[in-house]
């Protein structure tokens, strides 16, 4: 029987199911649409509460940088609570609002692949008993039974998300601390710019490295949220465990993804870059409107790149381990007449056989 590759699978079922990248797209855009309009009125409104006076006015006219910056200074003055205010209330909401798309899309993805593969994966006869684990995690879907005594899915997605947020703000917490620390490698009476930046580089590039791995750790557990209905800690566990026995077929996922995702974003910026070489002879509006289309275009093969991903982690799941096989009995050689002779099978000159304590020591 030939092998399945994850991978393979992964990017098949994202071209046999473009349902699932429309629905992907559907809520990630929602999202974003939703997040560009509550910050661009929150902008409008913040900007609509500076006083400008008349003398203002004048000095923003002259376009002389320090009259100017003088202007801008005296408006922003003392409106930085507002702007904190503002920004906090704006977080929180998109926050929230996040967390309930997430929550709701990967629990309507995961569910339609793991379907999808487990169909896929009954025509070639790959199926394991239900209930059976393999390495740590379930081979397949528990039964109704058992499902029933678990959390619900959404329970399960909401606490994931919501540690990812909290990955999110302590990742931005983090970086602050970094450049506060870098800070004091060059003080005023010592300034060394150039170690300063080379230490806040490198503690900015560990904390980046730790979020994303802390954040890919919680997208891998959902799968187990919806799949199984496990909380948040055992899917945490799970994905752990699934790491662990089969990393190569995860980092094959992964690394493949992430190669094809990094050719779209290398192909976007070079197709982006060439409507700006035609500002000075065309209008503004039809080079932002081939931008735009542009970067749509690229946001949407980047979520179809997701659920191929996705797919390949599920697919992962969904198949038994090929290091599992099943051992047949051998069978006994065949006999005359079907009558096994036990006594001419025996050897009764050895020693060893016989009921006599400490015979086979006597010379």
């Amino acid at each position: 029987m030939a092998a399945t590759s994850p991978t393979i699978e992964g990017f098949r079922a994202a071209f046999h199911r473009p349902s699932l990248v429309f629905a992907e797209i559907a809520w990630r855009w929602v999202f974003g649409a939703t997040a560009s309009a509550l910050v661009g009125f929150s902008l409008v409104e913040y900007f609509n509460s500076l006083p400008v006076s008349r003398a203002d006015s004048t000095l923003l006219l002259t376009r002389q940088p320090a009259l100017v910056l003088r202007a801008l200074v005296h408006v922003f003055g003392g409106s930085l609570n507002r702007g904190i205010a503002c920004s906090l209330i704006v977080m929180l909401a998109l926050a929230i609002c996040w967390i309930v798309l997430a929550s709701m899309g990967r629990m309507a993805t995961v569910r339609a692949l793991a379907e999808y593969f487990r169909k896929d994966l009954a025509s070639k006869g790959l199926i394991v008993e239900p209930g059976t684990k393999e390495n740590g995690f379930t081979t397949l879907a528990r039964s109704a039974e058992e499902r029933s005594t678990k959390l619900s899915p959404m329970r399960g997605l909401l606490g994931l998300n919501v540690l990812r947020v909290a990955v999110v703000l302590g990742s931005i917490l983090a970086l602050l601390a970094s450049s506060i620390l870098a800070s004091f490698v060059s003080p005023d009476a010592h300034p060394r710019p150039g170690m300063a930046i080379v230490l806040f580089l490198l503690l900015a590039g560990f904390v980046c490295f730790v979020g994303w791995e802390l954040n890919w750790w919680l997208s891998l557990a959902e799968m187990f949220v919806v799949r199984n209905g496990d909380d948040a800690l055992d899917a945490i566990a799970a994905a752990a465990s699934l790491s662990r026995d089969r990393a190569g077929s995860v980092l094959a996922v992964s690394i493949w993804t992430v190669l094809a995702h990094l050719v779209a974003f290398s192909v976007a910026s070079s197709v982006v870059a060439v409507p700006f070489a035609f500002i000075p002879v065309a209008p503004w509006r039809v080079i932002f409107a081939i931008i735009a289309i542009v970067t749509l275009v690229y946001f949407a093969i980047v979520n179809w790149l997701y659920i191929a991903r996705l797919a390949g982690y599920v697919c992962i799941v969904e198949m038994p381990n090929p290091s599992f096989t099943q051992i047949l009995p051998v069978a006994p050689p065949p006999m005359a007449g079907n009558v096994i002779d036990v006594k001419s099978m025996i050897d009764r000159d050895e020693l060893i056989l016989s009921d006599i304590p400490n015979l086979a020591l006597e010379p």
